[in-house]
Formats: structure tokens, sequence, C-alpha cells
């Protein structure tokens, strides 16, 4: 898989601006990626060393808006940790 197509883009949350502090780094993943395609995909697109990888699969959720039920779309997101010492320009300041 390319790492263009596997990593969509990185997600700045509040949760996610104060992993940053701690060298973590989220970021929004294709449903097929796994660890080691996340971890290559990383270091190929910003040139880091990236320690560890941990993945969470967010289930879809029910959503209602008067009579109709929808739902808002699952998706799988990645905690990226880097080295000591090294930083990404992902979260705005």
């Amino acid at each position: 898989m390319k790492s263009k197509f596997l990593i969509k883009n990185p997600l700045v949350t509040e949760k996610g601006v104060g992993l940053s502090q701690q060298g973590k780094y989220l970021f929004l993943v294709g449903p097929k990626a796994n660890k080691s395609e996340i971890r290559k995909g990383v270091e190929a697109i910003y040139k880091v060393k990236v320690t560890g990888v941990n993945i969470v699969n967010v289930k879809p959720k029910s959503r209602r808006l008067g009579r109709t039920v929808g739902k808002k779309p699952g998706y799988k997101k990645a905690i990226v940790t880097l080295a000591p010492g090294q930083k990404l320009d992902v979260v705005p300041q």
C-alpha cells in the first residue's frame, strides 16, 4: 500500500495536542492499515524515527435528526510515538 493512501491526515483534537507534548501524534489512517505499514509511512513522509504505533478502531455511531436516524461513519486512527527529541509540525500553535 502506498504511504500517501495509507495515512490520510493528522488529527488535531484537544487530546491530540496534549499527547504531542509527550511526543505522540494522532493520524487518521486507512481501514486496512497495520502497525508496520503505518510506521514505514510516517517515517517516509515526515522523515522521523517512530518508536511505537498504537491503533484504535472507532466504531460507527447512530445519530438522530428529527425522525430520521442516520449513522456517523467509523474510522481508524493511529497514535504514533516518536523517538526522544523529535517533533512534527502538524499541530497548529
